[in-house]
């Protein structure tokens, strides 16, 4: 008997793929139909690898075409798998005008130097050249304003294109806005995460930031409310962390890493910073003393193949640069001076190299019911 390709094809379109609405024919499971006299050939293509779907849809075919066109028809069912395309979350966020690169710098846990080595990031890109921005998002621990030495300063109101806009302070070439101008010193702030989310989004909207080549945003330790208000607020070109080399802040260094990597995320790392990596006495400049571990961080960036940006020595005057509000990196011919150049031209490397290869990351909106994200490429 010879069988004919439309009365096969019919049969078809009366069967579908497990866990799919359509029949096999709309769908396009059914790529091709051949007959040779009572033989039949039949091309599929499924997007699910599992060994029982395959088999299902192999069982269904021969089933289809023994009972509705031929009993005794030679079957054989070709299959192939091929996975769809990976669709990116969706993300809508609103850019700001005039920012080129938004970087967010995190840690894991507090007391690292997060804020102390995004002061003097800002710094040397400033020297560098860049124009530069730092948003201090630490809402409950502002640093900012003291480290620059700008703690009595209060941000004046602009009139931008009929707007009023708050004028970040400025001071060594770094324009600023943190919680901590609009605070007392002793004044707790006691905010529930939607109060926090809110004075953010005052921060990063309503001000005058002009033109800027990179805006360093200082988040808080751990992985929490604020976090998730900036990605959802602000399209995050890549994302620093800030670690010691010991084992209990590199485990939440850790989280950090995979809090960025995460799919409903999708925050480019941009590399790893080891702080405090090691001590020399300034009476013995040849000795280096490991007192927190030796290269903990620039192994973990190995381990979760993330850059290694580059180490800082715990020196005293790091400390003491912060108290006063002159960031080390304003120092010529220093150590810190070098190990700060040194980060920051490879935080930049990593930057052109993430804007090279992957699109523009737009914020992030978090979905309160299922605890999900969507990201929205432009």
């Amino acid at each position: 008997m010879k069988l004919n390709r439309k009365d096969i094809l019919k049969a078809l379109e009366t069967i579908s793929v497990a866990g799919e609405g359509k029949n096999m024919v709309e769908s396009g499971v059914v790529q091709n139909v051949m007959t040779f006299g009572d033989e039949v050939v039949v091309d599929l293509v499924l997007q699910n690898p599992a060994l029982h779907i395959k088999k299902r849809a192999e069982v269904d075919v021969m089933k289809v075409i023994h009972e509705k066109v031929y009993q005794k028809a030679k079957v054989k069912v070709n299959i192939k798998v091929q996975a769809p395309e990976k669709k990116k979350p969706e993300i809508k966020g609103k850019p700001i005008p005039g920012i080129q690169n938004i970087i967010a710098v995190a840690s894991g846990k507090g007391g690292v130097g997060k804020s102390t080595v995004t002061a003097n990031l800002a710094v040397t890109l400033s020297k560098m050249g860049f124009k530069v921005g730092i948003l201090d998002a630490d809402i409950y621990g502002p640093s900012a304003p003291i480290m620059f030495d700008v703690e009595a300063e209060r941000p004046l109101s602009v009139n931008v294109d009929g707007k009023s806009k708050m004028k970040p302070i400025e001071n060594y070439g770094v324009k600023i806005l943190s919680i901590g101008f609009f605070t007392k010193p002793n004044q707790a702030v006691v905010w529930r995460g939607p109060m926090a989310a809110k004075a953010l989004n005052q921060m990063i909207f309503d001000a005058a930031w002009g033109e800027l080549d990179f805006l360093l945003v200082d988040l808080p330790p751990g992985t929490g409310d604020i976090h998730l208000s900036i990605m959802q607020s602000l399209p995050i070109t890549g994302s620093v962390i800030v670690s010691t080399p010991q084992n209990v802040a590199l485990a939440d260094a850790k989280k950090g890493v995979a809090m960025f990597q995460q799919e409903s995320i999708n925050v480019p790392v941009l590399g790893i910073i080891e702080n405090m990596a090691y001590f020399t006495p300034e009476e013995l400049p040849d000795n280096k003393y490991y007192i927190f571990g030796k290269e903990g961080a620039k192994n973990l960036s190995e381990d979760l193949k993330v850059p290694f940006l580059g180490e800082i020595p715990l020196v005293q005057s790091l400390r003491e640069s912060g108290d006063i509000g002159r960031p080390a990196a304003l120092q010529t011919a220093t150590p810190l001076e070098a190990a700060f150049e040194n980060i920051t031209r490879n935080m930049v490397q990593e930057t052109v190299n993430r804007n090279k290869s992957l699109p523009p990351t737009e914020a992030i909106k978090i979905t309160t019911m299922a605890g999900c994200s969507a990201v929205n490429k432009k």
